[in-house]
Parts: structure tokens; C-alpha cells; sequence
């Protein structure tokens, strides 16, 4: 009897391929790193809040409903109230003050308030019951400490 050579050929062909993989099996095949995705983007950092700002600042001897003086003037009668109208604007809060001066600095009178964000007219006063000595006058606004306006005025 013969024996068929091709049946044979491949015997020996997987004993082989069987060995082979014995022999190797404690040898680990190259890791290819799976492709990666871009790192996401970190989001954009939200802007800061504008600063408050004074807008606007306006003299006056009466102010309306809305804190705006009804007619601005520079000049005043000793018997009058004197308003200042501030505008301000901005998206944070701070501290504005009203320091109303005489002659060469004597202080009359000092005022501070909290605003909002936001836009708003605010309004300061100063009255004097015995009538304001003629002369001139100062108004300095602040904002935080740090003047950011100034008028000046005179009584007459």
C-alpha cells in the first residue's frame, strides 16, 4: 500500500505550524496603541464682569423722579438744595461717593452708597438750613476710592 505524499506533506505543515506556536507562547505580540481622539478643548474662560463706571454727572438745583437733574446749572442761590445726578453702568458692584468741597477744601460733606450691576442714576444732595456761604464749591465723584470725576460750582 501506498501512501499518498501530499497527506503527509501537510501533516508535517501543521505539527510544524503546532510547535511553532508552542514555542512562542510566552512571547507577547507588539501592542499598537489604538489611534486616540484629540483631547477636547477646554472651554473658553468667561470674561470678566466690566468694571462699574460713571457715565454721567450733572449739577442741578431739583432732580425728578428718576434721579436726573430737571435743569443742569453751575451756579446756585444760597437757599438751594444742590443735587448731582450720577449715571453708572457696568456688570459689577462698587462703592460711589460724593465729596462736596468748599473754597480750597474745606469739606461740606461726604457720601458713600453700594451700586449694583447694572445702569442706574443715583442722586446726592447737600442743603445748608442757615444758607450756603457764596464762593465756590468742588463735587468729586469716586468710584472705589479713586476720583473719577469732578465738577465745580459756585453760590452766588
Amino acid at each position: 500500500m501506498t501512501r499518498p505524499v501530499v497527506p503527509a506533506a501537510m501533516t508535517v505543515a501543521m505539527l510544524s505550524t503546532v510547535l511553532l506556536a508552542a514555542c512562542n507562547r510566552d512571547a507577547t505580540a507588539p501592542v499598537v496603541p489604538a489611534p486616540q481622539a484629540p483631547a477636547p478643548e477646554a472651554p473658553a474662560a468667561p470674561e470678566p464682569p466690566a468694571p462699574a463706571r460713571v457715565t454721567s454727572v450733572e449739577l442741578g438745583n431739583a432732580v425728578d423722579g428718576d434721579n436726573r437733574v430737571a435743569a443742569p446749572a453751575s451756579e446756585f442761590a444760597p437757599t438751594d438744595t444742590i443735587y448731582a445726578s450720577v449715571g453708572v453702568d457696568g456688570e459689577s458692584a462698587a462703592k460711589l461717593t460724593a465729596r462736596w468741597t468748599y473754597g480750597e477744601g474745606q469739606l461740606v460733606r461726604n457720601t458713600d452708597t453700594d451700586i449694583v450691576a447694572g445702569p442706574d442714576v443715583i442722586a446726592f444732595d447737600i442743603q445748608h438750613p442757615d444758607g450756603w456761604p457764596t464762593g465756590t464749591y468742588k463735587l468729586e465723584v469716586l468710584l472705589d476710592g479713586t476720583v473719577v470725576e469732578t465738577r465745580e460750582f459756585a453760590v452766588r
